[in-house]
């Protein structure tokens, strides 16, 4: 009998769930019904077809990113073979038995990079069913291609921070800022990959395999498979988001919100843990250097104090390593 690739979260975390009356959860919002929901779809290619049908395609981004925070892409110049060679070789390094991924070495990979759970966890509502690898692009970009994992992610990464500049550089321009922000500040070196794996949970639907949260980024680039579970706020409630095979999902992070002075919204999401089937998906995080000031630069009031993004990384960790969770931009109110 083989080793199993599944991390051991019960017995890890066998206290939180003694410690756990079968009632706990009893009305968690994850046991609620969820409507399904298809986010706004932007067809990319609407961009090089003149100038009426541009500045359309751009306004549908920015509305996209103020009502939801999310929306999808299609159209996107992310080649399938690329998109499903990426998800091919995560498939094949996260399947691995779990003491290999623990101590995986045959990239450049910094030390911590295999991360499951949620080691800060202190019940079972902290708790994440999953399992990730967290791939600085400057561990694989410039290595060579050290085998065929660090060959496609270079080609996937190169790829998908060409599309995150462009729609940074349209969010900004439809608020009348055309600027060399994030060109300047947002290398392919600062930003990384997460390569995520959702193992099935038989204690569905207790569980969260990501718990809510937002992203401490400027975008978040997302490929997903058909499983779905992805879910996010939207008018006080939670919404279920319907998989689309064709397209990748973009989301605003804290620090787009934090720049557009609540223009662009950094919105709650989370993903739900699934009784039979493992989900696989692939992010990438657009980030710029840790002393890359992140501030409003217009006439009104800013709804923030000035922060690197450093600084924004450090209180995230302070707060949960103290708390359990992340508690964000409100800890850099004006």
């Amino acid at each position: 009998m083989g080793e199993s690739a599944d991390p051991p979260f019960e017995t890890t975390y066998k206290n939180l769930f003694s410690n756990s009356p079968d009632s706990t959860l009893q009305k968690d919002s994850r046991q609620e019904l969820v409507e399904e929901s298809e986010l706004p779809l932007v067809d990319l290619n609407q961009l090089n077809l003149g100038d009426l049908q541009r500045q359309a395609c751009q306004k549908l981004i920015a509305r996209a990113s103020q009502e939801w925070g999310f929306f999808q892409v299609i159209n996107h110049g992310i080649s399938r073979d690329i998109l499903e060679t990426m998800r091919a070789e995560q498939v094949k390094l996260l399947k691995k038995p779990f003491l290999d991924k623990t101590n995986y070495k045959d990239l450049n990979f910094s030390a911590g990079s295999y991360r499951w759970g949620t080691p800060s966890a202190t019940c079972l509502e902290q708790l994440s069913w999953s399992e990730a690898f967290h791939v600085s692009l400057s561990d694989v970009l410039g290595s060579g291609g050290l085998n065929s994992l660090s060959s496609t992610m270079g080609q996937f990464a190169t790829m998908v921070s060409e599309l995150a500049q462009m729609l940074a550089d349209i969010l900004a321009e439809e608020m009348g800022n055309k600027t060399c922000f994030f060109k300047e500040t947002c290398l392919p070196t600062t930003c990384y990959l997460l390569l995520n794996r959702y193992p099935p949970c038989p204690l569905y639907p207790q569980m969260s395999g990501i718990t809510p949260h937002t992203d401490s980024d400027f975008l978040t680039i997302l490929h997903q498979d058909n499983i779905g579970g992805l879910q996010l706020v939207k008018d006080g409630r939670w919404i279920a988001v319907k998989p689309n095979p064709q397209a990748l999902i973009i989301n605003i992070g804290d620090l787009f919100q934090a720049w557009s002075n609540n223009v662009y919204k950094s919105v709650e999401h989370r993903v739900v843990a699934n009784p039979r089937k493992e989900r696989f998906s692939t992010a990438f995080f657009f980030c710029p250097s840790y002393d890359t000031v992140i501030r409003w630069r217009g006439v009104e009031p800013g709804f923030y104090t000035s922060f690197s993004f450093g600084e924004y990384r450090e209180q995230v960790q302070q707060d949960v390593d103290i708390f359990g969770y992340k508690i964000g931009l409100s800890r850099f109110l004006a």
